[in-house]
């Protein structure tokens, strides 16, 4: 059996009108083909799950970008026309479970939206939009063009030297896609930030002391994760983590032999 991945669902409207749950397939090729486990989808409501049950239910999470951000309250600032759109559903399931996961060890990894969660789990705040702040870069995907074109590696991000993402990616100097709007403005306690683009945006962080697997990254490593060379290292590390995880909370169990035939 392989361990279980809950990938963290948005809430969205097919055709404007009819809601569900969503989560990008390229999510679930990523942690099925490249960090080996089972990827399930989450409805990140707390009118269907609690945090309780995810935690007993999955061995790890993957926290998944989104276009809604987290509501500026949980940082305590108001809400303006720049914070974009909000996912209240979402924000009430993934910020404890963020912080419970630190707390046991429990494996996450944190992709744009949820990098910024991870950010804001943890007492810090985000900027609303990047692109208006002196000398930074717009970091937005690109309106128009092919898939291809908008996940299209679009600039540097400088590693820390010695540190994990390093050591992982084994440069200090990667290329990556962008695809975000908001960025880390505080970082939150006991965040650190190893990586940066270069007009100064965070973009790898982990938590410091933490028991358990906590990278998070601000770029969208899932798009062909089997394929790039920075995305592949990140996704089997997290698979290594989970299956860790659940082999030493006794989560996995092998598929018993079939029966012979008489």
């Amino acid at each position: 059996m392989r361990p279980k991945v809950g990938i963290i669902g948005n809430s969205y409207l097919v055709n404007d009108e009819y809601p569900a749950h969503a989560g990008g397939t390229m999510n679930s090729e990523a942690i099925a083909e490249v960090s080996g486990c089972m990827p399930l989808l989450i409805p990140s409501d707390p009118r269907f799950v609690t945090v309780d049950e995810l935690l007993e239910s999955f061995d790890g999470f993957l926290l998944t970008g989104g276009r809604p951000n987290v509501h500026p309250n949980e940082y305590g600032e108001a809400a303006t026309e720049a914070h974009g759109a909000f996912d209240r559903a979402r924000d009430a399931i993934t910020l404890p479970l963020i912080r419970a996961c630190v707390e046991r060890g429990q494996p996450f990894f944190g992709i744009c939206r949820g990098f910024q969660e991870v950010n804001v789990a943890m007492g810090g705040s985000l900027y609303p939009e990047i692109r208006d702040l002196p000398g930074r870069m717009n970091h937005r995907m690109p309106p128009d063009g092919t898939l291809e074109e908008k996940f299209a590696l679009r600039h540097v991000v400088t590693l820390e030297e010695g540190g994990c993402f390093q050591k992982l990616l084994g440069g200090t100097e990667v290329m990556t896609n962008t695809l975000h709007g908001q960025g880390i403005k505080q970082p939150g306690q006991r965040i650190v930030v190893e990586g940066h683009a270069p007009d100064g945006t965070p973009e790898a962080i982990y938590v410091k002391d933490a028991p358990g697997f906590t990278l998070s990254v601000q770029w969208h490593p899932e798009y062909q994760a089997g394929l790039d060379p920075v995305s592949r290292p990140l996704f089997e590390a997290f698979g290594t983590a989970v299956r860790e995880w659940a082999t030493a909370h006794g989560t996995l169990r092998a598929t018993p032999p079939a029966k012979r035939s008489a």
